[in-house]
């Protein structure tokens, strides 16, 4: 699934407008690269936490000149989904409990 289709499906159940829907969806995606960037980790119950991870220095190698560099310590972007999120996945249906309905279903 790519970014358009997302937005197709997120403004067909929604009834919201496709263009209010994909400027939410970069708004969402610049603020939790902001926050990260920051070092601030950014978490969302029920879906997972987008967090940043330090990865130490350590001695890497230059294949093509077979020569040894250091690489210096870094920080990554990482993702943790949360345990519903994962519960969902390993089901393949949406777990019993679930915080949202799906449009019709009562």
């Amino acid at each position: 699934m790519r970014k358009a289709d997302l937005v197709s499906i997120i403004s067909e159940k929604s009834g919201v407008p496709k263009v209010d829907v994909l400027v939410s969806l970069e708004m969402f995606f610049k603020e939790v690269k902001a926050s990260l960037a920051k070092g601030e980790n950014v978490f969302i119950r029920g879906f997972g936490s987008f967090v940043v991870k330090k990865r130490a220095k350590k001695i890497g190698r230059h294949i093509k000149k077979n020569v040894a560099i250091e690489i210096p310590e870094h920080f990554i972007p990482s993702f943790k989904p949360a345990k519903i999120f994962v519960d969902h996945v390993k089901l393949g249906k949406e777990p019993e409990g679930a915080a949202y309905e799906e449009e019709g279903e009562e």
